[in-house]
């Protein structure tokens, strides 16, 4: 008991001020410090804080996620409680981590003092709902001996199976970092910190041994360690990797939840495509801030079999509905593709850290093709539908929901999307990192320079042209690392997985004031190393015709069929623009002239792809029929905000892989 109130102790001092001592070689620039005013991710912001966030918040509320709080916190007060009945899934609890961390990433932005009241209120009813000895989980609590069935009898029980109990923690810890630093504010903190002091006391080296059934804990436990600078919380991040192996256990030795190896044994993606990402990242970050090698050796060696053989062109991942998880190699199938959006969210987490490591383009290369595709096409344009599984062709059986029973999709983009200026700068000493254009304003502070306000004016990814200005505040020598992204530099993805079918002449240039910069690439950058003074402008052409694209010969799904991409964006033809509703049954022949157009008057405006297309119907004596047709092409992300319909991105180039309409 004495050990146990030590920590407590420990963990309730005053978070650290300083930076931990070892961390990613890379910096992000806080989205704290980036503010968009661009044409496409402004509006998508603010329709996240003014509509999803609230409207997740009211949806915790009808089904009682919030309620099971209160229903906990009388069980402590001692309270005669005529509802026991168990949260409907042990992972509840996250739902509301989630948006309260949203909500937080958007407090830090944008003051809103009946937000700040309302979240106040959430956290008060989490605080006492609260063990004594930092237990939280509100399935055992309302009832400890009738949980959830997936929860067991004891703590900590079928944590390796189902019982989500670190998950749910691993969430908590990550909302009230966000939600410290947006406000100042210790009580969701102090909730997390004294979670985090009973986890130290009963798990680690002489202790019990624990991994969590569904990772996230570790990423949690990163932050809580960064905030508080208390290194037991990342040494217990560490044990949880370390003892994750197949070990006889209940629950362990599955691929489902990466338990059939060591983690730095682990070749490949498998299993649960959540579960998966969330541990990379963990690794990641544990693997920075330790300096873990053998972590990065991992999941460099997992990174290359995602991006070489299980990953979409959407950027999404997860090809089986079957555990959510990943198929086979080259496994890709379309109208089946789950590709859940929390695999989306989680790849994007994952892909950001692996910059980080390595400085690397070619993962935000990766990064960016999920974000503008397989991420964003979670949520729709309006903010109150989602998508759980992101799938690539429809015959109209796919439809948005307003909410889920497994609500993790909804609660992931509000908080994605609230954090997302976060993911456009990055720095090194006196480098800075430009990796994604949208409209913006900054201010950097370089840790080896100056002051740097940077603006960009782009119509991006809508047009290729960004004009950057680099404002210092007083003429400092620096590096500016401008990506050059790998759509630009006929590379769709870094790997053989997909290939353009064509080539084309133009190709992408940069200048500084005026004067042209050699391309001269590393790691997919053009590093532009000058004395910078205030009003050095640079101006980034990126050549943006439509192109075709194929996938590698072995996904079978794909084969004789072409993707079409215009900058980052990948397109679908869906049912309202193609004479009769159909788009199964069409072939969009090599010959085809592929032209763009910008229509302001559509899914709250897009550039569309037009062409034009052969449509297949077999005829009464069993003969394919052919008529050439006009073919209109809309982003991917935008499908499905008008309603349940054929869709398909991978369009036949010959009639062998069409579906004649009968």
């Amino acid at each position: 008991m004495r050990a146990l109130i030590c920590t407590l102790l420990l963990a309730l001092a005053a978070p650290a001020q300083q930076p931990p001592a070892r961390d990613y070689p890379v910096k992000p620039v806080p989205f704290t410090s980036v503010h968009f005013n661009d044409v496409f991710w402004s509006p998508r912001i603010e329709v996240n804080r003014t509509v999803t966030i609230p409207f997740a918040f009211e949806k915790n509320e009808e089904t009682g996620r919030i309620r099971n709080f209160d229903r906990a916190a009388a069980v402590l007060r001692g309270e005669p409680l005529a509802d026991k009945k168990p949260p409907g899934y042990p992972f509840d609890d996250s739902d509301l981590y989630k948006v309260i961390e949203a909500a937080s990433y958007s407090l830090s932005v944008h003051p809103d003092p009946t937000l700040d009241a309302y979240v106040d209120g959430l956290i008060a009813r989490i605080a006492a709902a609260q063990e004594k000895d930092g237990y939280l989980y509100t399935t055992r609590t309302i009832d400890p001996l009738h949980p959830h069935p997936w929860a067991g009898t004891k703590r900590w029980e079928l944590e390796r199976v189902d019982s989500h109990e670190l998950y749910n923690l691993g969430h908590l810890y990550e909302a009230a970092v966000a939600h410290y630093q947006a406000t100042g504010k210790r009580t969701l903190l102090d909730v997390a910190l004294k979670s985090a002091a009973l986890l130290e006391a009963t798990f680690g080296p002489g202790k019990a041994s624990i991994w969590p059934g569904h990772q996230i804990t570790e990423m949690g436990l990163a932050k809580l360690y960064r905030v508080s600078g208390n290194t037991g919380y990342l040494e217990l991040a560490r044990f949880m990797l370390d003892a994750r192996g197949p070990d006889g256990m209940p629950g362990s030795g599955r691929t489902y939840n990466q338990s059939q190896a060591p983690v730095t044994q682990q070749t490949e993606a498998v299993g649960h495509a959540v579960r998966a990402t969330y541990m990379y990242s963990g690794m990641a970050d544990v693997a920075a801030l330790t300096g873990d090698a053998a972590y990065v050796r991992a999941i460099d060696r997992i990174w290359g079999d995602v991006a070489g053989r299980k990953l979409y062109i959407t950027g999404g991942i997860g090809a089986s509905s079957s555990g959510e998880a990943f198929g086979a190699d080259y496994e890709l199938p379309n109208m089946s593709a789950y590709c859940e959006t929390c695999a989306a969210v989680g790849n994007d987490f994952w892909n950001y850290r692996l910059f980080l490591l390595h400085g690397d383009a070619r993962y935000i290369d990766v990064m960016e093709r999920t974000l503008y595709n397989g991420l964003i096409s979670g949520v729709s344009l309006d903010g109150r539908s989602f998508f759980y599984p992101n799938p690539l062709e429809s015959n109209g059986q796919h439809k948005r929901s307003p909410w889920f029973g497994v609500a993790c999709c909804p609660a992931n983009i509000t908080r994605f999307l609230a954090s997302l200026p976060g993911y456009v700068y990055a720095q090194r000493g006196g480098e800075l990192y430009v990796n994604l254009f949208a409209g913006s304003s900054a201010q950097i502070k370089l840790d080896a320079g100056p002051t740097v306000r940077i603006t960009q004016e782009t119509r991006y990814p809508w047009e290729g042209a960004v004009r950057m200005t680099v404002n210092p505040a007083q003429p400092a020598r620096f590096t500016l690392r401008v990506r050059i992204p790998g759509w630009a530099r006929n590379e769709p993805v870094p790997s053989g997985l997909y290939r353009f079918v064509d080539q084309i002449a133009e190709q992408p240039s940069l200048k500084v004031n005026g004067r042209a910069v050699p391309l001269k690439l590393e790691s997919g950058y053009v590093a532009i190393e000058r004395t910078w003074k205030a009003g050095d402008r640079v101006d980034l052409a990126l050549p943006m015709p439509v192109r075709r694209i194929a996938a590698n010969s072995a996904v079978a799904a794909d084969r004789g069929r072409v993707a079409l991409q215009r900058g980052p964006i990948v397109y679908a033809a869906e049912w309202p623009d193609n004479p009769n509703g159909k788009v199964r049954n069409l072939v969009l022949p090599p010959s085809a002239t592929l032209t763009a157009e910008w229509r302001p008057d559509l899914l709250k405006g897009v550039t569309v792809v037009k062409s034009r297309a052969i449509a297949l119907q077999t005829g009464p004596a069993g003969k394919v029929e052919k008529t050439s047709q006009d073919f209109l092409a809309i982003p991917y992300y935008a499908w499905a905000n008008r309603g349940p319909g054929q869709m398909v991105v991978w369009l036949p180039a010959d009639e062998a892989a069409a579906h004649p309409l009968p």
